[in-house]
């Protein structure tokens, strides 16, 4: 989980002029409360400033609207076109990521005449960022140096265990009584309490990666009051979520292989050689050093892995990472790694948060196997034909072990009541595979689907690439979709890759970084 961009409406300012709205139930039944309208406040800043924020107040457990309320908190960026087309709520992903400035970037980067005939809104699911409350079960919990993710004995199992063990029972500790409204239904009808106090018959939808099955399962719960929707970067929805992770660890080796290979292109920058799988061993020697050795005292074996695991939602990060590796292997310099760590890989408040809720999510929304035995075999498996992020990503997920809520069924998002929805999809991002584009595509009936061939970053569209961005920008004017013959309906060329870095400041500056910032990492 990477340090988010900071959410730019302080809780104080969002959460000031509280109201509170229920949605009626998806299967229809108990008394809503009274609804009031959102009291907006201005939030402005440089890049965003027509920025609004609010708060909006929900039922914890929405089969009892009169009990315990939670607040969510929420940005707007107002339209300014006649033609006016309704809210279009964002969100980037996690779960666990805030949307408060998602908003903003979605408002300034469609084309103006687009983004004007929409309230862009932004919001911060339950459990999230400047909401009360906001989960942090365990601050700290990736304070370097962690155990080695390579359970190679049974004390650094042991040890990594434990750490999950305890992140499970701290959770438990703090919030029992709200964990078991932690999940992806209880934020869909968030999501239309929002739709409610917002006024309006119906929504517009963008989300990114986990933010495609939230958009999806909101879709099941409540087809009528669907409008548009925009998938990007889809999650398997057959998968949720033990066997997603699993089937990521296979596409995030791949990706790490594809930044090797990028690296020997460009061996006289970084003079690692021009053989990628040299190059690779090179990389497992370094890890091999770092467990021994870390450095600075910060960069073990498993923050390696934490720091590189970015290079595969985002080919704009490789520079910085091969310049590390270059100075660690050819001049025995760690700062360049430390630094990156700093920059990529460690966690700071918000992503402890973003990690609470990611995990309480994740852990109630479907079933995970509560014998470790199962969990052992079957990583082991993985990891014998993918070892990069294999066991790293186990460990990530393995508090699901010992999760103190018990688990619901996972959704079954197949649709044939809704209008056109436009998904998005890389053939080589390593978050969510393809196959959970189609897959998505065949679920939902009438859904058109845009393929960026050969394209391996993770959120794809407002990235910089004009032909999916075109596509995107039709169906949010009038709806427009593509209508092919084959598994796509459209297919747009990857962007290039990136090069080696000239100045420090070559690929940070660009709108794809930019994104990628708000979108975060493990989401």
């Amino acid at each position: 989980m990477k340090k988010r961009a900071a959410a730019l409406c302080g809780a104080a300012a969002v959460l000031a002029g509280m109201v509170t709205a229920v949605p009626a139930d998806a299967s229809a039944g108990s008394a809503a409360a009274p609804v009031a309208k959102l009291a907006w406040k201005k939030c402005a800043t440089s890049d965003y400033p027509t920025l609004q924020c609010a708060s909006l107040k929900v039922p914890l457990n929405h089969d009892k609207p009169q009990g315990r309320k939670i607040a969510l908190a929420l940005s707007r960026i107002p339209h300014t076109a006649k033609k006016y087309q309704g809210p279009l709520l964002v969100n980037p992903g996690g779960p666990g990521g805030s949307g408060i400035t998602l908003a903003g970037f979605v408002a300034s980067s469609l084309p103006k005449k687009v983004a004007a005939q929409y309230d862009v809104i932004g919001f911060d699911p339950r459990g999230v960022g400047a909401g009360k409350p906001a989960l942090d079960c365990k601050p700290g919990n990736f304070a370097p140096v962690r155990p080695n993710s390579l359970p190679t004995s049974a004390k650094i199992e042991q040890a990594n265990l434990k750490r999950a063990r305890s992140f499970a029972e701290a959770c438990a500790t703090k919030y029992a009584d709200v964990l078991p409204y932690i999940d992806t239904i209880s934020a869909v009808k968030d999501m239309d309490a929002i739709r409610e106090a917002l006024g309006a018959k119906k929504i517009n939808y963008f989300g990114y990666s986990y933010g495609t099955y939230l958009g999806a399962v909101y879709a099941k719960l409540f087809p009528n009051r669907v409008r548009r929707a925009v998938l990007d970067s889809v999650v398997d929805p057959t998968g949720v979520w033990y066997d997603d992770n699993l089937q990521q660890d296979y596409a995030f080796n791949d990706r790490h292989r594809a930044l090797m290979a990028w690296i020997a292109k460009n061996n006289k920058t970084y003079r690692l050689g021009t053989d990628p799988e040299k190059i690779e061993a090179k990389w497992y020697r370094m890890r091999s050093a770092l467990a021994k050795k870390p450095a600075d005292g910060k960069v073990g074996a498993s923050e390696l892995e934490d720091t590189f695991i970015p290079g595969g939602y985002y080919n704009g990060y490789w520079p910085y990472l091969a310049e590390a590796f270059a100075a660690y292997v050819n001049k025995k310099n760690d700062d360049p790694l430390v630094e990156a760590y700093e920059n990529f890989g460690a966690v700071d408040a918000e992503g402890d948060n973003g990690y609470s809720v990611y995990t309480s999510v994740q852990c109630r929304d479907a079933h995970w196997p509560r014998d470790w035995n199962t969990w052992r075999d079957d990583n082991w498996k993985v990891y014998e034909k993918a070892p990069f992020m294999a066991w790293n990503n186990a460990w990530y997920n393995a508090p699901c072990a010992f999760w103190p809520t018990r688990s619901r069924n996972p959704v079954d998002i197949s649709n044939s009541a809704l209008p056109p929805v436009l998904i998005f999809q890389a053939t080589d991002d390593a978050a969510t595979p393809y196959q959970g584009g189609v897959i998505t595509h065949h679920l939902l009936r009438g859904s058109s689907l845009v393929v960026e061939q050969g394209g391996g970053n993770h959120g794809i569209t407002l990235g910089g690439n004009a032909c999916l961005d075109k596509h995107l920008a039709a169906y949010l004017a009038d709806g427009t979709v593509p209508r092919g013959t084959g598994e796509a309906d459209a297919v747009c060329e990857k962007l290039p890759d990136p090069k080696p870095l000239s100045t420090k400041t070559a690929s940070t500056s660009s709108r794809g970084s930019t994104l990628h910032s708000l979108l975060g990492f493990r989401g």
